[in-house]
């Protein structure tokens, strides 16, 4: 099993590579010691096992799994000090969750479960419907987008408006434009619904970003926001505004 190791403590690193030393079937292909330097090492090793910390800074241990993406073969073990995450990392499709200080026993049952779902090859890919980097149940208080080898990480009260682009949307933030790989409905669905509004079949707007509503024609408007762009807006999205606009 091709592994990479990541946790920002190089002693909790250390132990996970003392207790693998002793299964001949495993070879580390790379230790990292932040979420950053693991998102690109999964990208470029495709490693068959991941054992990551959650609490880790700039990226934890579930933004790594996000921006990892769908890929098939890798599986994923998390090993932190808190318990209140073991629900959430089983949500995510991980195969274990060990809870700091563990034993060498119980990682090698961790391992066993590994070696299961590889040679049995039935276990889902563990990446696949995790979309948010945020508490379960609640809005998304940051977006991450995977461009390459880069990450870049949208804090969402920066966002003005979103659109839609095919398989993509478009995400415009401080300025800048960003693509990310999701639907629009499954972005809407993840944002504060108090910030944010559908105001056309393509388009979400943060409300605070919206300055005024105009005419464009007869039957349509356009939301102008504070940087001048103009947004078109449904008649459904005009009912919304106004609602919440005085």
């Amino acid at each position: 099993m091709r592994t990479v190791i990541v946790d920002d403590e190089p002693l909790a690193r250390a132990l996970v590579r003392e207790y693998l030393a002793g299964h001949a079937d495993v070879s580390i292909v790379a230790e990292c010691g932040n979420g950053f330097e693991a998102v690109k090492a999964i990208a470029e090793l495709a490693p068959d096992l991941v054992v990551l910390d959650i609490q880790m800074p700039r990226l934890d241990g579930f933004e790594v799994v996000e921006l990892a993406g769908t890929r098939a073969g890798t599986r994923f073990i998390f090993a932190t000090a808190f318990d209140q995450y073991a629900i959430r990392a089983f949500e995510v499709r991980a195969l274990d969750y060990l809870l700091k200080p563990f034993s060498q026993q119980r990682f090698d049952q961790a391992l066993d479960n590994v070696r299961r779902a590889l040679a049995a090859a039935v276990a889902a890919p563990a990446l696949r419907g995790l979309g948010r980097a945020a508490a379960p149940g609640q809005p998304l208080e940051r977006v991450l987008i995977r461009d390459g080898a880069r990450v870049h990480v949208i804090g969402c009260d920066t966002i003005d408006c979103v659109r839609a682009q095919d398989d993509y949307v478009e995400i415009h933030a401080g300025g800048k434009a960003y693509l990310k790989n999701q639907a629009l409905s499954e972005l809407e669905g993840q944002l504060d619904p108090r910030r944010f509004l559908r105001v056309h079949r393509s388009w979400l707007v943060n409300i605070e970003a919206v300055g005024r509503i105009e005419q464009a024609t007869r039957d349509s408007h356009v939301a102008v926001l504070r940087d001048g762009s103009r947004i078109p807006v449904s008649r459904g999205g005009y009912q919304k505004l106004r609602a919440v606009i005085s």
